[in-house]
């Protein structure tokens, strides 16, 4: 009989208010306050207001995909208005859109069904590649207006977006569609106040929003969980205060962006991704060439005005600090207030982007007229470029600049560092070597982003001159062959609860273990009782129905070896939400969720059957949460998190993702935190610490690495220099392994500079484990090695599952019999013997001891 941890209680838990509420509380904190002329905060509740658009009551709680969470309840925007005792005066009008919707839901559940019959897949994979689009709203007439009764208007621009897909530039996606601007040019023309609230997981186009005369104030709440309306409600009567600043640069045009036309589908290349930008992402690229974004990285207005004075700069060869002095200056509301600082590094041997982001602090909240004083530091080496030629990081002689402010393009130049001699700072190997040449942007002959006081600030700056001499550089060992260990104790059956109480050592365990034992350990438990839609989304655990997936219970009784139980994230916990099993305890058919597909109980309840619940708190998505800038408040979000994955008995929350926002097309962009690595890996961090404060639990960073497009996600190769891999596609990933320690890591889909990620040794083994000394486990992505396809029409071969085993891939999920089959096959083989040869048992034993070690720390 199998053990289930959900509770056989439908009521609402103490657990579920308490966590709503929590979300409810931060999420004005992560909104962002792009336009206001004094419109808001609203000044009163009660009365009229005209509510319209698409998100209206179609609220996105998040994104698509295994990125969804499936909660007891989802708060629109219009709920939250009447719950906050305003009257909606245009029912009638959000009515008609509603069958809009349901008519659009029903064709488009039709369609699906026809071409997954067509194809030959399920459904569920149809929806990836096919994903659901709302219909374009209906006219706003003046009759609608007439009946309104109202002095204020609030349109909501919704966004959706999901895995699998890439978002599309066209109309109703990154484009406002004509329907969308013509509904907001009249209600701005009709009402004394218009509000327009982007409900988006990332960047739409504002320049022609930016146009229409009329509208006081836009905000972005963006996707802020279950309890969206409650939150949005809250902000605009200034009950909670917004202070979320951008994590991305919102431009003026899509083709300002530098991979605007090369990204994904957009040159029908889908084979291979080249990253011609190399560093120059997002502000780096737009500061670097003086490209003016409607809305610059670290942007956001405030209910109130701040001043920032910086009082001192100290620097030596360790750690540069920063004291500021915050002060609210307006007079009727609180605030809180983000200090960012930067720093522009001397142009040398390597090209140096205009600026780059070296620390940030906000502030607590600040009543009118009140100061507070913060201290922001960061070490001296955090400066450093990385040279391909040296093979390390280095900081080149010259002048650093550092800059304070409160956005990308509104900071002072404070101090400037000189350094007389380059020196490394980290002796490295390249590790990424790239065999296929291609052209990347050039800065020659450009001039950066200035402003007139620009070369006034360097001259009058606080000076400060290194001592190149007490810089000292690290030199990194790398793993040589992995040894093989030997039974040494043939007459002892050692289990895993011996090695917790120190009889015996992980290694003196593994070296009992045969190689299909270890085969087994290192390949999740393939399950085929959930339907059809189980092997393909993740829904693979018998214990926990909706989990992702579990490692084998094989080793259970002999070896005292439990189960992984691993499920999906970023934007809380993805489970069934209501599940039965027989009177013998067995799971009974019915309950997936997943997006509009559906499978969900049947009325009729068996006899004996029980009914089970696991209702979990969507939080914000990831941009969202990184938008507060406040680590201290992901940090309790992660303890939401951590406390639901302890109640459901999970051990890996799948997330938190964070992978760089690239191009804003990106399908998944939602589930990452920014276009920038330190903001990233700083976010990362503190998330993970909130999740891994309780015992036994833990994260996994995701998708390592270079994972920024959906279309052909799974054989599509990322070309990147080495250089643009260590600055901004790894670093993110490298602060959260250092700061937090994450149980685990999650390889990507697509092939990185020619090798599948989960088949990189080098990115593995060599980067993660003895560079950053990550300690954890590292799986595979779900299906990485096994052929979904049919027929490959793509240019790329799957992963292989040996090399995985070779690479230092430990776990491969969900599991299949062939990945099992494959690594026996393959283990101690000849190249001449096998396609995939593993060359030592050391590498098997390598792997089944680092998912032992974590299987170690589960409580």
């Amino acid at each position: 009989m199998t053990k289930f941890y959900a509770s056989t209680s439908k009521v609402i838990s103490n657990r579920e208010k308490e966590h709503m509420e929590a979300v409810r509380s931060l999420a004005a904190e992560c909104m962002v306050l792009l336009e206001n002329d004094g419109s808001l905060p609203l000044k009163k509740a009660k009365g009229n207001i005209a509510l319209f658009g698409n998100g209206a009551r179609w609220t996105v709680k998040g994104g698509t995909g295994s990125g969804d969470v499936n909660s007891r309840e989802i708060v629109n925007i219009e709920l939250g208005f009447k719950a906050a005792g305003f009257n909606v005066t245009t029912k009638e009008w959000l009515d008609k859109y509603d069958q809009l919707m349901l008519d659009a839901k029903k064709a488009y559940q039709e369609k699906l069904e026809i071409v997954a019959k067509e194809q030959g897949i399920p459904p569920l994979y149809v929806s990836f590649m096919m994903p659901f689009q709302n219909p374009p709203v209906q006219e706003i007439t003046a009759e609608v207006i007439g009946k309104s009764d109202t002095e204020i208007a609030v349109y909501v621009l919704s966004r959706t977006s999901g895995e699998g897909k890439d978002r599309s530039y066209t109309e109703g996606d990154f484009q406002l569609a004509r329907e969308e601007l013509d509904a907001i040019r009249v209600i701005a023309d009709s009402y004394d106040t218009t509000i327009v609230l982007l409900n988006t997981g990332g960047i739409v186009d504002t320049t022609t929003l930016k146009t229409i005369q009329g509208i006081n104030a836009m905000m972005l709440v963006g996707q802020p969980g279950n309890v969206t309306g409650y939150s949005v409600a809250d902000a605009l009567l200034g009950r909670t205060i917004p202070s979320g600043r951008l994590t991305d640069t919102w431009a003026a045009s899509y083709t300002d962006y530098p991979s605007s036309d090369s990204y994904s589908y957009i040159n029908g290349n889908l084979d291979d991704e080249y990253y011609t930008e190399d560093i120059y992402v997002g502000y780096r690229y737009f500061d670097s060439l003086n490209i003016t974004p409607n809305y610059c990285f670290g942007y956001g207005k405030a209910y109130t005005e701040f001043s920032i004075q910086t009082l001192d700069v100290i620097a030596d060869e360790k750690q540069v600090s920063v004291s500021v002095e915050v002060t609210n200056t307006g007079k009727l509301y609180a605030g809180r207030e983000v200090v960012q600082v930067y720093y522009s590094a001397p142009v040398g041997e390597l090209d140096k982007p205009y600026q780059e982001l070296a620390s940030f602090a906000k502030t607590k909240l600040l009543a009118p007229g009140e100061k507070e004083r913060l201290i922001i530091s960061f070490q001296t080496t955090d400066m450093a470029s990385y040279s391909e030629k040296a093979a390390a990081w280095i900081l080149e002689a010259g002048t650093y600049y550092i800059r304070v402010g409160h956005d990308s393009r509104n900071t002072k130049v404070e101090a400037a560092i000189s350094l007389s001699e380059t020196v490394k700072t980290v002796q490295l190997k390249n590790l990424f070597k790239d065999n296929e040449e291609f052209e990347k942007i050039s800065l020659h002959g450009t001039t950066p982003y200035s402003y007139v006081s620009e070369q006034y600030e360097k001259e009058i700056a606080r000076k400060v001159i290194l001592n190149s001499s007490k810089i000292n550089c690290e030199t990194v060992v790398y793993q040589k062959e992995r040894p093989v260990y030997k039974d040494m104790n043939a007459d002892i059956r050692i289990t895993l609860e011996d090695v917790k109480n120190l009889k015996y050592t992980l290694e003196e365990l593994v070296a009992q273990f045969t190689i299909e034992e270890m085969a087994e350990l290192c390949v999740g438990v393939e399950r085929a009782n959930y339907g059809e839609t189980a092997s393909l989304v993740g829904m693979s655990s018998c214990s926990v129905p909706g989990a992702a997936g579990e490692t084998t219970l094989r080793f259970l009784e002999d070896r005292k070896i439990e189960n992984l139980i691993l499920a999906d994230g970023p934007a809380g916990l993805r489970l069934f939400p209501h599940f039965r099993a027989s009177k013998d305890g067995e799971l009974l058919p019915g309950g997936e969720i997943m997006g509009e597909v559906k499978n969900l109980l049947p009325a009729e309840v068996p006899e004996g059957a029980t009914d089970y619940y696991q209702y979990c708190t969507a939080i914000p998505i990831a941009t969202t949460l990184a938008q507060s800038w406040d680590l201290a408040l992901l940090e309790r979000v992660g303890k939401i998190i951590g406390k639901e994955v302890k109640e459901f008995h999970v051990h890996l929350w799948l997330a938190p993702a964070m992978n760089i926002h690239r191009n804003p097309l990106g399908g998944r962009n939602f589930e990452y935190y920014s276009e920038d690595p330190l903001l990233s890996g700083k976010c990362a961090a503190a998330i993970t610490k909130g999740v891994q404060c309780y015992p036994g639990q833990g994260t996994t960073l995701k998708h390592f690495a270079a994972n920024n497009q959906e279309d052909n996600r799974l054989l599509n190769n990322s070309h990147v220099s080495e250089r643009a891999l260590r600055e901004l596609y790894l670093k993110g990933f490298e602060i959260a392994v250092k700061e937090s320690k994450p149980l685990s890591i999650m390889t990507s889909y697509n092939l990185l500079n020619g090798t599948h990620t989960a088949n990189h040794y080098d990115l593995l083994q060599s980067a993660a484990r003895d560079e950053w000394g990550f300690d954890g486990l590292i799986m595979s992505d779900w299906n990485t090695s096994v052929n979904v396809f049919g027929d490959n029409k793509y240019k790329y071969p799957i992963s292989s599952s040996p090399m995985c085993i070779k690479a230092g891939n430990d776990l491969q999920m969900p599991g299949a019999k062939e990945n099992v089959e494959d690594i026996i096959e393959a283990v101690c083989r000849k190249e001449e013997e096998v396609d995939y040869p593993i060359t030592t048992l050391g590498d098997l034993q390598f792997c089944a001891l680092n998912i032992l070690r974590v299987l170690v720390q589960i409580k």
